[in-house]
């Protein structure tokens, strides 16, 4: 039995209409899916690395990679967007992080990174995000000595103003000639991994943080940390950031506040600091 073709041809664009509703719901339901975001990351990570051994750490690295939470998330997408168009500067970086660059689409937002198979494939947006390569290298078994060292060491004072010719060594004095330049309104710390005592830690960007913060010639820096569950990002929090400046958390997610007034002070908190034996 034969069939016109001006039969088929409704019906061949209804199979196909059908089609595309349903690969549009499947790229919908990835896309908000932080789990399958990582998924897709690991992915593409798996195909840039040159050995199994090799591999093998990438997907360690990976998955211990934490994601913001939808809540964390919607905390700090929510600070950006009242703030947009402003200067956001992000230690690390995920795929959701993406998402800030567009909603600050008429401000800066840049990216500092050590991990290059994470980066790799990833093109910033077309509005002026920017993606770098970084180096750390202090891994995380030093942060006591580095602590210690800071709180006895006056170049490591916040009068300090002068990064790039800090003697202190927590100071982060050979990132991107721009972020020594600009003046922040928001700046994450999700960066580097600083998940064992290996790893690179994230003493160094909280120092160097707070430095930035208080160099700023606008009226308020908001400072996120994530991870703050973890005692290295507590320790550092709490001493370079301060007790009295967090305005707001949720999950594992804190929201300093430092003013530039702050920056004349010998002292980062005007509290007693936290003694950590």
């Amino acid at each position: 039995m034969k069939f016109p073709c001006k039969k088929l041809l409704p019906l061949l664009i209804f199979i196909l209409s059908c089609l595309s509703v349903l690969r549009l719901l499947k790229l919908a339901i990835t896309s908000s899916d932080p789990s399958s975001q990582a998924a897709a990351l690991l992915s593409s990570l798996q195909r840039e690395c040159s050995s199994p051994s090799e591999c093998s750490k990438i997907q360690s690295n990976a998955a211990n990679a934490t994601l913001l939470s939808p809540k964390e998330f919607m905390l700090l997408s929510d600070l950006v967007a009242r703030k947009t168009p402003c200067n956001l500067l992000v230690f690390g970086f995920q795929l959701q992080y993406l998402d800030l660059s567009s909603i600050n689409a008429r401000g800066i937002t840049l990216f500092l990174e050590d991990n290059r198979y994470k980066i790799s494939n990833i093109e910033a947006s077309s509005n002026q995000a920017r993606i770098y390569k970084v180096k750390y290298g202090v891994p995380v078994k030093k942060a006591y000595k580095l602590l210690k060292h800071a709180r006895g060491n006056p170049t490591c004072s916040p009068s300090i103003n002068l990064l790039q010719q800090s003697t202190c060594k927590l100071a982060l004095r050979d990132l991107p000639q721009q972020v020594y330049e600009l003046k922040w309104d928001v700046i994450v710390v999700d960066g580097p991994i600083g998940d064992s005592p290996e790893a690179s830690g994230r003493m160094s960007t909280i120092y160097t943080t707070s430095m930035l913060a208080r160099a700023t010639a606008r009226n308020m820096t908001d400072v996120m940390v994530h991870d703050v569950h973890r005692t290295i990002e507590k320790w550092f929090s709490w001493e370079f950031l301060c007790e009295e400046n967090l305005v707001s958390a949720k999950g594992k997610l804190w929201n300093f506040r430092i003013s530039s007034d702050q920056s004349n002070s010998t002292r980062f908190c005007s509290s007693e600091t936290v003694h950590i034996q």
